[in-house]
């Protein structure tokens, strides 16, 4: 099971070499090192250590403040890694997701959240009742006077909540996006994804993900270059290989379900589809060098 180590250290000044010792020790192969506060959630190479981590790895620091300063961020981060089947493990923490022990323990420490949360939404709401009953109106005062700074900070929060959803799914979209652009619309791309991952998914949204992600360097710049036009038969090669490719076990009669969810139409123009059609298809793709073997059942 690979082990993958992340250090940090908040200033250039600050050195790795105690935390990389250490790791070393534990028997970590891959490196993922970053100097970034820690109080900074859209951290560069955590971002692409939680994009590229894979199921069966284990995800190990040190300590969990070099990984999270705050409780929700290291729940948030570990939500994500059981949702790539890989793990966590802090050598200075009683905390291993792949062991009984650690999951009660961050099963005690998500209750804790919960209740701190919690108490906090309560605080809240008595502090603005009692405010309402003193005449004052809630709300930031430096928002409401225009505070460009303040604004900026809002800004930050907003984009840094947008990314962690999208980090929350990026199973079912970055994958694809990855492998088919700009070789494919963004018409049919959408409708793929839609298709693969059971939720709706607009042009204009894939887009913006992926804008997202060029932007942080997660996704290569090419991915929002204009795709080649190409004739409708040609767009069905297309869409059958991006399938078999995202999905080398998915079964001929499983294609033909998802192009019947994604209302493309058969050859010939129809709304059903066989097996036996998209064998002719992936033939086809084959023989144009789009794919491998175009075997299934």
């Amino acid at each position: 099971m690979p082990l993958i180590r992340y250090a940090r250290v908040s200033t250039l000044e600050q050195t790795l070499d105690p935390q990389l010792a250490e790791l070393r020790q534990a028997g970590c192969a891959l490196i993922h090192e970053e100097h970034a506060s820690g109080a900074d959630r859209t951290r560069p190479a955590l971002a692409r250590l939680l994009a590229t981590i894979r199921p069966g790895d284990t995800l190990v620091v040190v300590r969990l403040d070099r990984l999270a300063r705050s409780l929700s961020h290291l729940l948030q981060v570990i939500e994500t890694l059981e949702a790539r089947g890989a793990h966590f493990r802090s050598l200075g923490d009683p905390i291993d997701t792949a062991t009984p022990q650690g999951r009660f323990s961050l099963q005690v420490m998500g209750a804790v959240a919960e209740l701190e949360r919690a108490l906090i939404r309560e605080r809240t709401k008595a502090g603005l009742r009692s405010a309402r009953a003193q005449g004052r109106v809630g709300g930031n005062p430096a928002l409401r006077a225009g505070d460009r700074e303040a604004i900026r900070k809002l800004r930050l929060a907003r984009d840094e909540g947008y990314f962690r959803k999208l980090e929350a799914g990026a199973e079912g979209w970055l994958p694809v996006v990855r492998r088919h652009r700009p070789a494919m619309a963004w018409d049919d791309l959408a409708r793929l994804v839609s298709a693969r991952t059971g939720q709706p998914w607009s042009v204009e949204r894939l887009k913006r993900a992926a804008r997202r992600y060029v932007r942080d360097g997660l996704l290569p710049e090419t991915v929002l270059e204009r795709a080649p036009r190409r004739e409708a038969g040609e767009r069905l090669l297309a869409i059958v290989a991006g399938m078999r490719h995202a999905d080398p076990d998915l079964t001929l009669a499983g294609i033909a379900t998802r192009l019947e969810q994604m209302r493309e139409r058969t050859p010939r123009g129809n709304g059903k589809w066989f097996p036996s059609t998209v064998r002719l298809l992936l033939q086809r793709a084959e023989k144009r060098g789009m794919i491998g073997g175009a075997g299934g059942a």
